[in-house]
């Protein structure tokens, strides 16, 4: 996750990204830095942070167009997996887990999965983040909606990423009811 990132433009040239800070710059300002592929346990067994999300659907194939850098810095490489994307959820008691995405670039749906084989026979109550359903991965929005039916969540808070072709598509699937489009300082109650 520490290697500098960017984008394939149509002309070939990649457009980086601005780095994230390196371990001894997170290190300097106080940080105890857990650089693993393990799942974690945080804040006093509290809060579920996954290791690597496993790829297991046919249609979520990450992040079209993604590059980072190689080990050594000097060339660009694809990386539409984007295999550093974790998932941190907790057990909300009387309702079940909520999982919180980032930007779902390994699929909501591999990101649910994981998430239920992580925890069994508890029930997923919610999934609150982005999507990544906007742009050139809206051809998966229907794919995507469908398979997210047979997890039965009660909460689908869909943020930045998703898209408004997808909100629309997951509000007509779930209702409502059930969607709740995020929005920056927006409070959930579960």
């Amino acid at each position: 996750m520490f290697r500098s990132r960017g984008f394939r433009l149509p002309s070939g040239s990649i457009l980086p990204l601005k780095d994230i800070p390196s371990i001894d710059e997170l290190r300097a300002y106080g940080a105890d830095v857990i650089n693993t592929t393990e799942a974690q346990l945080l804040l006093n067994d509290l809060a579920f942070v996954s290791g690597e999300i496993p790829r297991v659907t046919s249609f979520e194939h990450g992040l079209p167009g993604h590059y980072r850098r190689t080990g050594d810095g000097a060339l660009w490489e694809p990386d539409e997996t984007v295999t550093d994307e974790r998932f941190l959820a907790v057990d909300v008691a009387g309702k079940g887990i909520v999982v919180f995405t980032a930007c779902s670039h390994a699929g909501v749906v591999n990101v649910l999965k994981h998430a239920r084989t992580c925890f069994g026979d508890f029930r997923l109550y919610a999934v609150v983040g982005g999507l990544h359903l906007a742009g050139i991965t809206e051809q998966i929005i229907p794919d995507t909606v469908e398979a997210m039916r047979e997890f039965d969540l009660s909460v689908v808070a869909a943020g930045h990423c998703t898209g408004w072709r997808a909100i629309t598509a997951l509000a007509n699937t779930f209702g409502e009811g059930r969607l709740v489009p995020l929005s920056v300082g927006q409070r959930l109650s579960f």
